[in-house]
C-alpha cells in the first residue's frame, strides 16, 4: 500500500473541490435536523466489549496522523469522547492526552494539545473540587480545560462532552446521578464540535482534520439515556473501526459486533485487535472475506506502571496502517458521493421523469436513510451530509420510524437467514401463515377469507380484476355458456381520476389521463364506464363539496359545507336528499350495461376509497363511493377496494372501510403493509369470490402467479408492521380505542393554509396533507412546473418533497409525532408568503 500522506490529502482534497466547486449548489442546514460536513474524514471508534483498548487505539491513530515527518503545522486531530463514566479517576480523553504528549516528547516532534470536559454530573464535578452550577438536566456546565501550546505544531484537542462518577454503564450512571441526557441532545453536541472545528480547518485548504469519536463500552453498550450505542448514534452514520476481542471467545464477540453494526447500516473501514498469540485474525479475516482488513496489535504490557510508550512505538507500523486505510476510505467515498449524480443521470432511467428538465446539481444524492429522514450529500467547498424530511414518504411506502426501521431490519435479516426464498404453492411457512392471519383479522375482518400474494400493488389489482370478472361471469351464469359463446365483453365501472397502477391491464381500468395517452399506452381503450366522482376540500377554513358538471341543476343549498371532517364520514347523510340524487345518477348510467342480452356488462367496480393519489390527492365524497357500493352490491357487480395506498393506517384508519362504512368483495394492499421496507402485495376476497374458481379442474383455478409469491422476508415484515402499527406500546399516535391514529397535523396552521391567498384547496386526512396552489389552466394540472420553486425552497427548510404539478403535499408516516408534522406546516406556511411574492 502506498503510504497517504498529508501532502496526498490536500492533493486529492483539492482536486475534489475543484471539480464540485462548478457541479452543485450549496443549501443551508434546515433547522432541527443534523448539518455534518464531509470536507475532512471523521469516524467511529466501536469495540466488540468494554476493557478491550478503544482509547489505545484511538491514541495509536492520533499518532501515527500527528507526529510524522515531516510535521505539518497545518495538521490537527479532534478527538471526542461523547459519554465518559468513572470520571474524573478514569478520562479517555485525559489519556489521549497525557500519552501524545510523552510520545511527542519522545519522538522530538512539537505538538500543542488540549484537554477539555464541557458538561459533567453534581458528584463528578464535586470529586474536581471545582464549585458550579447545576442545569436542569442534573448536568453542570464543566467546561474544564487543561493546555500545552506550541506555536506553530500540529494540534490535538480532546475533548469529553458528558462524564459521570460512577465507573458503571452510562444509563445507570446517568440514573443514579440524576444527571440524565436525550439522545438529541448528545448528537446535538457532537455536531457542534464538529462543525466547529471542521470550520475553522477548512479555511484554508492546507489544513489537514481528522476527527475521532469513541464510543463508550462495546456496540451495544446502553447510552445515558438507555439507547443502545449502535441505534444512538446511527443519525450520523459514520464510518467506523471495531476493536475486536483477541482472546479466547473473541472471535464470536468480534463477529457479533461487525454484524451488529452491519444490520444498522454502518459501514466498517477496519478491524483491529490485540495479539494473545491465538491468531483470532486468521478466522476473523476469512469472515470478513478480505473485504475489511484486520490488522493485530502487539501484546499490550500488563503492568500498571509501564507507561506505555514503547508499546506505543513498538505499534507504530499498524497505526500507520490504519490511518492509510482510513484516509483512503475515506477519499473514496467521498469521490463515490461526487461523482453519483453525474453517473446517474447516464445509466438510469428514472420513472415518471422527464430527464431533459433534470440537471445534474438538481439530483438528489441520498447516503441513507433513518427513521422519516433522508441524509443528502450536498457537493460544495465545504462538503456536508443533512437531513430532509422526505415528506413524499418515499412514494407513499414508508412508515417507520429510526426504532421501527431496526426493528424491521432485523426480522428481514432473520427471515433472510432461515428461509431465504421458497415457492408457495401447495406449501405453508410460518411468515406466509402469520401475516395472512393477521391480515384476515385487521384490513379484512369481518368479510375477507382468502389472501392472494403478489409483488406489487399494479399486479394485485390485475389479480382483483381476474377474481371480479370470473364472480360476475359465475353470478351471471355467463360460466356456464355453450363454447362458441363463452367470450364476452366486460367492463369496470370506475371514477375519473382514479389511478390503479401502471401495468397494461390495470390501466385499462383507468379514465383517460396523462398516464394513458397515446404516447404512453398505444394500446389503450379504457374499458370501463367512468363517472365523474364529487370531491370535498378544505377552503378559507371551511370543508366543501365540488360537483362536476353533470350534477350543475343541484342548488349549493342543496349539498352545503361542513364544519368538520367528521361530518363529511357521518352516515346519517343517507338519508339525505344529496344521496338519492347520487343514486339515481348511477342507476342511470348502469341501465345500459344492465341484462343478459347487452353486447357489453360491467363486471366490477374499483374504486379508490376516500382519496384520489395519483389523479392529485383529491378526496372523494365517501357518501357517493358508499351509493356506488350500494348500488353495484344491488346488481351483483363485485366490487373492489384499491387500498394500495390508502390502506394501513394511510388515511388514519388501518382499512377505509372504516371510514366509508362499507365492505369490498375483494381489496388490493401494498406499500404500508411492509412499512415500506420490502415489495409486496396482497388481494383479500371474500368466500363466494374464492368459490368461483373451485372445480374438478386446474383450468377453473386462478392461473396467476409470481416467482416471489408470498415471499418469507416480505411476509414476516408485514406481520412485524401490521402488528407495530396498531400497538399503542409502539405507535404513540394510536388513540385509546386503537382504531385510529391521534390527529397528526395541526388544525389551526391547516386552517391559516388552507385561507391562503395561494392556494385553492387542502385536503387533510391521516398522515395525508396535501394543497393545489392557485394556477390558471396553463400552469395546473400533472405536467405543471408551476411548483417548483416552491420545492427548492422546501428543500432547503430539509423537506424533500416532488409534487404533482401543481399539488404539494407532505405525508408523514403512522408513527410520526404531532410536533414534526407541526414544524413541517410552520415550514410550508412560511414558505408559502415567499412564493406568493414571487
Amino acid at each position: 500500500m502506498i503510504p497517504v500522506t498529508a501532502t496526498l490529502i490536500r492533493h486529492r482534497l483539492r482536486h475534489l473541490r475543484h471539480r464540485i466547486r462548478f457541479n452543485s449548489t450549496a443549501i443551508s442546514p434546515p433547522p432541527h435536523s443534523i448539518h455534518l460536513p464531509l470536507n475532512h474524514p471523521t469516524y467511529l471508534i466501536w469495540s466488540a466489549n468494554t476493557a478491550l483498548g478503544k482509547t489505545l487505539v484511538s491514541t495509536g491513530i492520533a499518532a501515527s496522523f500527528l507526529l510524522q515527518q515531516p510535521s505539518s503545522s497545518a495538521t490537527k486531530l479532534l478527538y471526542l469522547k461523547p459519554i465518559q463514566t468513572g470520571f474524573p479517576s478514569d478520562s479517555d480523553s485525559r489519556f489521549v492526552f497525557s500519552k501524545l504528549d510523552s510520545l511527542s516528547l519522545r519522538r522530538q516532534i512539537p505538538l500543542s494539545i488540549s484537554n477539555s470536559v464541557l458538561r459533567s454530573s453534581l458528584p463528578a464535578a464535586e470529586s474536581l473540587g471545582l464549585n458550579v452550577e447545576l442545569s436542569d438536566t442534573g448536568m453542570c456546565n464543566l467546561n474544564f480545560r487543561e493546555e500545552k501550546t506550541v506555536t506553530g505544531a500540529p494540534e490535538l484537542l480532546c475533548k469529553t462532552l458528558y462524564a459521570w462518577e460512577a465507573a458503571i454503564s452510562p444509563h445507570l450512571a446517568a440514573e443514579r446521578e440524576n444527571a440524565t441526557i436525550e439522545d438529541s441532545v448528545v448528537l446535538r453536541m457532537i455536531e457542534k464540535c464538529l462543525k466547529e472545528e471542521m470550520e475553522r480547518g477548512g479555511k484554508s485548504e492546507k489544513s489537514d482534520l481528522l476527527c475521532l469519536v469513541e464510543t463508550a463500552g462495546g456496540v451495544a453498550s446502553p447510552g445515558p439515556s438507555g439507547t443502545l450505542q449502535c441505534d444512538l448514534y446511527r443519525p450520523f452514520r459514520l464510518p467506523g473501526i471495531l476493536v475486536g476481542d483477541g482472546r479466547l471467545g473473541g472471535i464470536s464477540g468480534t463477529i457479533a459486533a461487525y454484524e451488529s453494526l452491519k444490520l444498522r447500516g454502518y459501514d466498517i473501514a477496519a478491524v483491529v485487535c490485540e495479539d494473545h498469540g491465538i491468531v483470532n485474525e486468521v478466522p476473523l479475516t476469512s469472515y470478513l472475506r478480505n473485504k475489511v482488513p484486520v490488522l493485530v496489535l502487539p501484546p499490550i504490557p500488563k503492568d500498571p506502571s509501564d507507561d506505555l510508550v514503547e508499546w506505543f512505538l513498538e505499534s507504530s507500523c499498524v497505526f500507520d496502517a490504519l490511518k492509510e486505510r482510513m484516509v483512503v476510505a475515506y477519499l473514496e467515498r467521498l469521490e463515490r458521493l461526487n461523482g453519483m449524480a453525474k453517473q446517474a443521470g447516464e445509466v438510469f432511467w428514472w420513472p415518471f421523469t422527464q430527464h431533459k428538465l433534470v440537471h445534474e446539481e438538481t439530483v438528489t444524492v441520498i447516503d441513507s436513510r433513518c427513521g422519516e429522514n433522508f441524509s443528502i450529500y450536498k457537493a460544495s467547498d465545504n462538503s456536508s451530509l443533512t437531513q430532509q424530511f422526505d415528506a413524499c414518504a418515499s412514494w407513499w411506502t414508508q412508515g417507520p420510524d429510526p426504532t421501527f426501521q431496526a426493528e424491521l431490519a432485523r426480522e428481514m435479516g432473520y427471515t433472510a437467514a432461515r428461509f431465504g426464498h421458497v415457492m408457495f404453492p401447495e406449501n405453508v411457512y410460518e411468515p406466509a401463515l402469520k401475516c395472512a392471519e393477521l391480515l384476515l383479522d385487521g384490513v379484512g375482518k369481518g368479510w375477507a377469507s382468502r389472501v392472494y400474494f403478489s409483488d406489487n400493488g399494479s399486479t394485485a389489482i390485475e389479480i382483483a380484476l381476474k377474481m371480479a370478472f370470473r364472480k360476475f361471469c359465475v353470478d351471471h351464469d355467463f360460466s356456464e355458456a355453450t363454447e362458441e359463446k363463452k367470450h364476452i365483453v366486460v367492463k369496470v365501472l370506475a371514477l375519473r381520476g382514479s389511478y390503479h397502477g401502471d401495468t397494461l391491464g390495470a390501466m385499462e381500468a383507468q379514465a383517460p389521463s396523462p398516464y394513458t395517452g397515446f404516447l404512453q399506452q398505444p394500446w389503450y381503450t379504457g374499458r370501463g364506464l367512468f363517472l365523474d366522482p364529487p370531491t370535498i376540500f378544505l377552503s378559507n377554513g371551511a370543508w366543501n363539496i365540488a360537483l362536476p358538471e353533470s350534477f350543475s341543476e343541484i342548488a349549493p343549498e342543496g349539498y352545503g359545507t361542513f364544519t368538520t371532517r367528521d361530518e363529511i364520514f357521518d352516515k346519517s347523510r343517507d338519508a339525505s336528499t344529496l344521496a338519492r340524487i347520487y343514486s339515481a345518477y348511477v342507476s342511470e348510467h348502469l341501465q345500459e350495461y344492465s341484462g343478459v342480452r347487452q353486447s357489453a356488462h360491467v363486471g366490477a367496480l374499483i374504486i379508490e376509497p376516500v382519496i384520489h393519489g395519483a389523479g392529485g390527492m383529491h378526496m372523494v365524497d365517501p357518501l357517493f363511493q358508499r351509493v356506488l357500493v350500494n348500488e353495484c352490491r344491488n346488481r351483483k357487480i363485485p366490487v373492489i377496494f384499491d387500498e394500495v395506498f390508502t390502506g394501513f393506517w394511510r388515511l388514519g384508519v388501518e382499512t377505509t372501510t372504516e371510514l366509508l362504512g362499507c365492505k369490498p368483495d375483494i381489496a388490493c394492499f401494498a406499500k404500508l403493509l411492509t412499512g415500506g421496507m420490502v415489495p409486496l402485495a396482497v388481494t383479500l376476497a371474500t368466500d363466494a369470490v374464492f368459490d368461483s374458481f373451485s372445480g374438478d379442474s386446474k383450468l377453473k383455478a386462478l392461473l396467476h402467479g409470481h416467482s416471489y409469491s408470498a415471499h418469507a422476508m416480505g411476509c414476516a415484515t408485514a406481520a412485524k408492521a401490521i402488528q407495530w402499527f396498531k400497538d399503542p406500546e409502539t405507535n404513540h399516535n394510536i388513540t385509546s380505542q386503537g382504531k385510529a391514529l391521534r390527529e397528526l397535523w395541526d388544525e389551526e396552521l391547516v386552517q391559516q393554509i388552507s385561507s391562503h391567498s395561494a392556494v385553492q384547496r387542502v385536503v387533510v386526512i391521516g398522515t395525508l396533507f396535501a394543497l393545489e396552489l392557485k394556477a390558471d389552466s396553463s400552469n395546473s394540472g400533472y405536467a405543471s412546473l408551476y411548483a417548483k420553486s416552491l420545492l427548492e425552497m422546501l428543500r432547503e427548510d430539509g423537506i424533500f418533497t416532488r409534487p404533482l404539478g401543481n399539488v404539494i403535499y407532505l405525508m408523514c408516516g403512522p408513527c410520526t409525532s404531532p410536533e414534526i408534522c407541526r414544524r413541517l406546516l410552520t415550514k410550508l406556511y412560511k414558505r408559502l408568503g415567499e412564493f406568493n411574492r414571487t
